[in-house]
């Protein structure tokens, strides 16, 4: 009975997070520059891309559906690139760093989601690559805060929960079709 309780909240937790990280996509959309407007647009995509593949995978197994989660996840990539120029282009060190990292968690995520065997031998590796990875986010969040741009840390702050949300589903994935959830079967 607690497990349930407990699997509710997180989900109404992250149902808080991404709505709160749709909001700040349409204030960037508003009021933010081109640049950022194209990236928060992206980053929600592929978001909800990584929300349905790891938290509802029944949900992508007809083939046209998959199709398209493809050709998305495509579109929101050559979006984030678009941004990262715009972001160069306007000098934009903070957006195109923090734009980096993110990279980096994707191919990450892509990789444990697309290879979750890989994933168990290698689990050291890529636990401190994602801790690495996560920190430097984290400190991102801090130098928005330090620069006293709160927006742009609060929002650095609610896309890092998000994508840990995500990561925790990563963890509760099996690691083939038939056998147990990766959190029983690996240390991380």
């Amino acid at each position: 009975m607690q497990v349930h309780a407990a699997v509710r909240w997180y989900e109404w937790f992250k149902a808080l997070v991404f709505a709160l990280i749709a909001l700040n996509a349409l204030i960037f959309l508003i009021y933010g520059t081109k640049p950022e407007a194209i990236d928060t647009l992206a980053w929600l995509t592929l978001l909800v891309l990584f929300e349905l593949e790891t938290a509802h995978p029944r949900l992508l197994q007809g083939g046209q559906i998959l199709r398209m989660v493809h050709l998305a996840r495509l579109a929101a990539g050559a979006a984030i690139c678009v941004a990262a120029l715009g972001y160069v282009n306007d000098k934009a060190w903070l957006d195109a760093v923090n734009l980096g990292l993110w990279i980096g968690v994707v191919i990450l995520l892509e990789f444990e989601v697309r290879y979750p065997q890989a994933v168990v031998r290698s689990r050291t590796s890529l636990g401190a690559t994602a801790v690495l990875l996560y920190s430097g986010l984290a400190v991102m969040v801090g130098a928005w805060a330090w620069h006293g741009e709160w927006f742009d840390a609060y929002d650095a702050l609610l896309w890092l929960i998000a994508f840990l949300a995500i990561e925790m589903d990563v963890l509760r994935m099996p690691t083939t079709a038939t056998s147990a959830p990766r959190s029983k079967r690996s240390n991380r």
